[in-house]
């Protein structure tokens, strides 16, 4: 699968890959999620200068666009990742750098674009990844990952919707969305996105509010994206990005992060919860939507989406209610 089109010099870089040798691959994903710059001003700096070496590299210069054609860059959580659009050899694209400490350069998060060019369906909508470049630079991997121009613009600029922008994207939008959750579910992989040792420990915790004893056995497990919010989904057309995270997790997962992540619009809760109703009124929909607001509101204890806890306190009870309705809640 090696492709690697030249190679660079670069005094201080160490070509690294997992493998047997550092190189380009030709595979497939999406432009990140934004988040804000990193307030410590030598991430900035660091991540710029990675961004300029993964251009040499691979071939591509930044391109500048017009305000109101997309992003100039996109910063990932904390600074971990950088994106910018450039001009390469197969076009217009978007150029993302990741970093990592080089003891945890490896594993799920490091893989998961490759893994997903090579095991999800191009039926499911996403950009190409068509370049792969890894280095080191003392205690620091670096990886360029080279994706297509991406048609349309993400629904939100982060997570959460900003607006009730959700509520105008067209029926086929929707439908393609339902059509993606229907053939992901049934890919084949061992990746994980949530591990049962992780809801054996969590779920009683988070959810000791409901005021009973919380399942924690998931009715069954299938193939998950694992981000499914609203910075990860392009519109008008759907495309997904971001594909680092995806593996097996609770069924229903992804429908009940888009849900979790919309209950501070209620419109847009509403919306989702009419499209998505075949996942989200279902046995497996409802305990995955506790396992998500068992994620959220641990990520609320470090200061991450504390305004999503009120409203998903109220849905956890919701669904709490339903289950024992049902007869679901594991007795």
């Amino acid at each position: 699968m090696c492709c690697c089109r030249r190679a660079h010099r670069h005094t201080g870089l160490t070509p690294w890959a997992p493998g047997p040798a550092s190189h380009c691959l030709p595979i497939a994903c999406g432009r990140s999620s934004m988040s804000s710059e990193p307030d410590d001003p030598d991430v900035t700096a660091r991540m710029r200068k990675a961004h300029t070496v993964a251009c040499d590299y691979l071939g591509t210069v930044v391109s500048s666009r017009p305000s109101d054609a997309g992003p100039k860059e996109a910063w990932g959580w904390r600074g971990r990742t950088l994106g910018r659009p450039v001009a390469g050899p197969y076009g217009p694209g978007w150029l993302r750098v990741v970093h990592s400490p080089l003891d945890k350069a490896s594993g799920k998060l490091w893989t998961g674009p490759e893994d997903a060019e090579r095991m999800v369906p191009r039926k499911v909508p996403r950009p190409r990844l068509r370049l792969v470049r890894q280095w080191t630079e003392g205690d620091d991997a670096y990886k360029a990952e080279l994706y297509d121009h991406v048609t349309g613009e993400t629904v939100s600029p982060t997570p959460t919707p900003v607006s009730a922008a959700p509520r105008s994207l067209p029926a086929a939008w929707w439908s393609s969305l339902r059509t993606v959750l229907s053939r992901l579910p049934v890919v084949r992989t061992d990746r994980t996105a949530v591990r049962q040792a992780y809801l054996d420990r969590a779920m009683p915790k988070y959810l000791a509010f409901l005021g009973g004893p919380v399942p924690t056995v998931p009715p069954a497990w299938c193939t998950a994206h694992g981000d499914l919010h609203w910075a990860n989904l392009t519109g008008p057309a759907l495309a997904i990005l971001d594909w680092e995270g995806w593996g097996i997790a609770p069924a229903g997962y992804d429908a009940a992060m888009l849900h979790a992540y919309s209950v501070g619009v209620p419109e847009t809760a509403e919306r989702v919860r009419q499209e998505l109703s075949e996942v989200l009124d279902s046995e497996k929909g409802r305990f995955a939507e506790l396992v998500v607001i068992t994620e959220v509101l641990q990520s609320a204890e470090r200061g991450d989406n504390v305004e999503l806890v009120p409203g998903l306190q109220r849905r956890a009870k919701e669904v709490w209610h339903r289950m024992r309705a049902a007869g679901s809640d594991g007795h």
